[in-house]
Formats: C-alpha cells, sequence, structure tokens
C-alpha cells in the first residue's frame, strides 16, 4: 500500500465512482483534511478534561475511603497512559495513510458483513457515554439555572434534553466545529480546574491526605482493575482511531503523532483523575457537578464553573462518542451524515445514564466499562495482529468497498477469535480488556494460519498460499 497524495487522491477516485454510501465513508482525500498538530493536541486535552473521567477518578473513594493511594493511583494512571499512547499510534496508522474510517477498517479483518455487526461493539458504548457526558453536563446546566433563578428553576431532566439538541446542532457541522470547540474548551476547562485544584488543596487538606493521599489502599486486584477501568475508558476510542487520524493533515512522521496522543492524555486524564479523587474524598460525593457545588460554596463562582463543566461534556461528546455511531448508523442505513448524527443525539437521550453514576457511587460506570472492554479488547487485537502481522500493512483500500470483492461476507476467523477473547475475559472481568486482548490475538493469528482452509480472507496475507 502506498502512502504518497497521488494514490489517495485515486482512492478516493475508485471508491465514490461505485459508492452506494454515503461520501462521508468515503476514504479522506489530503486536501479535505483540516486539522493541525496543535488543534489535534488540543481535542485530545479537550476529550480528557471531561466529567467521565473525573467520575473515575471519584470511583476510587468507597464508603468514603479510597481503594487506591495517591502512589498506587498515579502508577496505575501512568502504566494506563502508556499503553493507550502505544495502541492509539499503531492502530491509527491505517486511518491516516488511506484516510478511511473506522468501520471501512473493520471490513479488513471481519468483511463487509463481519464489520457491519462488529461496529456495534463500539458504536453502542460511545451512545451510552454520550448519554453519561450529557447527563453530567445537564446537571451543571441546572445548577447554573438553579443559581440564576435564586432556586426557583431545577429540573436535571429539562437541561438534559436541553444540552443534548445543543450538541446535536453543533456536530451537523462535522470536525470543521470540532477543532474549534475543543481548542477553545480546552483552554478553558484546565484554566478553571486549576482554580479548584487549589481550592481543594488548601480547604480539603486534611481530609483528602486521610481518606486518599495516605490510605492503605492496595497494589493487588484493585489496582490492576483501575488500570483495565484506564485502558476500557479509552478503548472504544484508540479502537475507532481511524476515525481521528483521517482528519489530521497528512505528511505527519508516526513518532510525532504518538507524541500527540501521549502529551494531551497524561496532562488531562492524569489532572482530571486526581481532581475526582480529591472531590469525592473531600465530599463523598460521586456525581463531580454536586461535589463541586458543595467544594466552590459561591453562587458566582459554581456558575462560572459549571459553565465549563456543560463546556467539557460537549467538548468530548465531539470528539469521542458522537462521530463513531453516527458512521456506524450510515453503514447500517445508508443514511446522509447530518440526519445519522441526529438519530445518535436521540439515543443518547435513552441511555439512561443516571442508572450508572449516582450520588453515593459511580461503580456503575466501571463495571459498564469494563463489560464492554471484554469485546474491545478483542477487536483491537484482531486489526493490528491482521495489518502489522498478516498483511505487513499493505491493503487494497478500493477492495473495502467492493461488495463482490475479496472481504464481501464475513470472515469466520475473526468472529470465531473475538468471541473466545471476549468468553476469556468474562472469567476475569476486573481484567477483562487485557486478557480479552491477548486471548484473541493469539486465537486469530492460529485460526488464519490453520483453520478455514481456502478461506478468500487469506488472500493478501502471509498465509495466502498456505
Amino acid at each position: 500500500m502506498s502512502t504518497n497524495s497521488g494514490d489517495l487522491e485515486t482512492n478516493v477516485t475508485q471508491v465514490s465512482q461505485s459508492a452506494d454510501h454515503d461520501e462521508a465513508l468515503n476514504p479522506k482525500s489530503p486536501n479535505e483534511r483540516t486539522v493541525g498538530p496543535i488543534p489535534y493536541m488540543f481535542m485530545w486535552i479537550g476529550d480528557g478534561v471531561n466529567l467521565g473521567n473525573m467520575t473515575l477518578g471519584a470511583s476510587l473513594v468507597v464508603a468514603g475511603v479510597a481503594t487506591l493511594n495517591i502512589v498506587q493511583t498515579f502508577a496505575a494512571a501512568i502504566i494506563a497512559i502508556a499503553i493507550i499512547s502505544s495502541v492509539f499510534a499503531l492502530n491509527d496508522r491505517l486511518g491516516y495513510r488511506t484516510g478511511i474510517p473506522y468501520v471501512v477498517q473493520l471490513r479488513m479483518s471481519f468483511g463487509l458483513k463481519g464489520a457491519t455487526v462488529t461496529s456495534l461493539l463500539r458504536g453502542i458504548p460511545a451512545v451510552v457515554w454520550y448519554g453519561v457526558q450529557s447527563w453530567i453536563g445537564g446537571t451543571a446546566l441546572n445548577e447554573i439555572a438553579k443559581a440564576i433563578t435564586g432556586g426557583a428553576f431545577n429540573n436535571v431532566v429539562i437541561c438534559f434534553v436541553v444540552l443534548q439538541l445543543v450538541q446535536i446542532v453543533i456536530s451537523m457541522y462535522g470536525f470543521h466545529a470540532i477543532k474549534w470547540v475543543e481548542t477553545l474548551t480546552s483552554i478553558v476547562i484546565m484554566v478553571a480546574l486549576v482554580y479548584v485544584f487549589g481550592i481543594l488543596v488548601t480547604k480539603y487538606n486534611g481530609v483528602i491526605s486521610q481518606k486518599w493521599v495516605h490510605a492503605t489502599g492496595s497494589w493487588g486486584l484493585p489496582f490492576f482493575s483501575f488500570i483495565m477501568v484506564f485502558l476500557g475508558n479509552y478503548a472504544g476510542i484508540f479502537l475507532s482511531a481511524a476515525d481521528y487520524s483521517r482528519e489530521l493533515k497528512s505528511g505527519i512522521r508516526d513518532g510525532k503523532r504518538g507524541f500527540l496522543y501521549f502529551s494531551p492524555i497524561v496532562l488531562a486524564y492524569g489532572f482530571v483523575i486526581t481532581i475526582g479523587a480529591m472531590l469525592a474524598s473531600a465530599t463523598g460525593i460521586s456525581n463531580p457537578v454536586k461535589a463541586f457545588a458543595i467544594v466552590v460554596d459561591n453562587s458566582y463562582i459554581t456558575v462560572f464553573v459549571s459553565a465549563f463543566i456543560v463546556l467539557g461534556a460537549v467538548a468530548t461528546n465531539m470528539v469521542a462518542n458522537i462521530v463513531t455511531p453516527t458512521y456506524v448508523i450510515q453503514l447500517f442505513t445508508k443514511l446522509k451524515y447530518k440526519v445519522a448524527v441526529f438519530i445518535t443525539g436521540l439515543l443518547g437521550l435513552c441511555a439512561f445514564p443516571w442508572v450508572l453514576v449516582q450520588d453515593s457511587s459511580a461503580k456503575g460506570l466501571d463495571m459498564f466499562i469494563l463489560i464492554y472492554s471484554a469485546f474491545l479488547g478483542p477487536i483491537v487485537a484482531i486489526l493490528l495482529i491482521e495489518y502489522y502481522i498478516l498483511r505487513k500493512q499493505r491493503v487494497e483500500v478500493s477492495e473495502l468497498y467492493n461488495q463482490a470483492g475479496v472481504f464481501a461476507g464475513y470472515n469466520p476467523a475473526a468472529i470465531l477469535a473475538m468471541l473466545i477473547g471476549a468468553g476469556a475475559a468474562f472469567l476475569k472481568v476486573d481484567l477483562a480488556w487485557i486478557i480479552g486482548l491477548v486471548v484473541a490475538g493469539i486465537a486469530y493469528y492460529l485460526l488464519m494460519k490453520f483453520a478455514f482452509k481456502g478461506s478468500k480472507f487469506k488472500s493478501g496475507t502471509i498465509f495466502e498460499n498456505n
């Protein structure tokens, strides 16, 4: 597979001429890519600085005491971020070089029909996260309304619906809108969170030290389980890395793109997880918005901080939770992009996020992440094995769109390997992602080598002549 601009333009032309789908799923040509390195970094800062990640930090505190102390928390974060950045940099390469989205990348391993089904395993968690982020943002919007009306208005559900409708409208403008929303909000939110961090350190130092910093914690299963939750939180995003890298301007080498993931994730994710654990320790409340209202006991400042919480929810959804399920809906329905965006927004309203994140505990969110990670770990392993080992980074892009080509139908080896990996992951849900990744990767290689003799999916791989 060649990576020069001429070949990319040829791929776009060949696919467009025979397309029976919306053009949003076509490969992105170099002149269609509008996101530069700096906005790309701010995009991931904006994604990381969100209340969902803060809630994960808050989930460390159970019954008033942290399950991990500060050293264990940071150690888990460093390990998880290193893995996240590495997988991101590896899995974004096909999308960056060819311009194809994730739902098309899936066809390389699972086939056209198989990809349609497995794309749901990424799309459904994204829709639920869409709802969770919007619910938290709606809670913050409600705090603003209460402060402005002197308590006369108090309805989180209405705020939730209003915020969802606003996000639907913004999303219809695609990555052009996302780029500017992310750059603005990531800067402002970080400033606001630095202020909150200062309040927590000065006013709640004693209780935070007792309940989190100097807690006994554990280096056992809770420690590794939290690493898996970290990974699970990003599992869907780095699985669909192609959806983002295809928007990045061409000409950026692989190592530099890895840095574009690692640095913002360290900065944003690490800082927000810390504040989440501190808030829960100080207040005993896992919902960060309600914890903020207690810590920042000033109506004007509450409005200020809540406003940026709303922006953070919007910024995160713009990047992580709207684009991929929209592409999945397009894949199933052949609908236009804007119509699919609208349907994604409606589905987000039906995610019941208040069940996953309650005032007393956010463990429901943790369990949801671990469960869907059991499937996402195997899928990313299969994609990486396919691209780097079986195909040596050579893929005929036009064939991925050919309804009667070598990728038509479904690949039984990929489906079976995914189920084997997920089955193994469910044997120990706390370690679901890593177990599923390893087991499925090994299973897929062996199945492609020894099983399903004569399978057309071996065409173009190292096992083509077996």
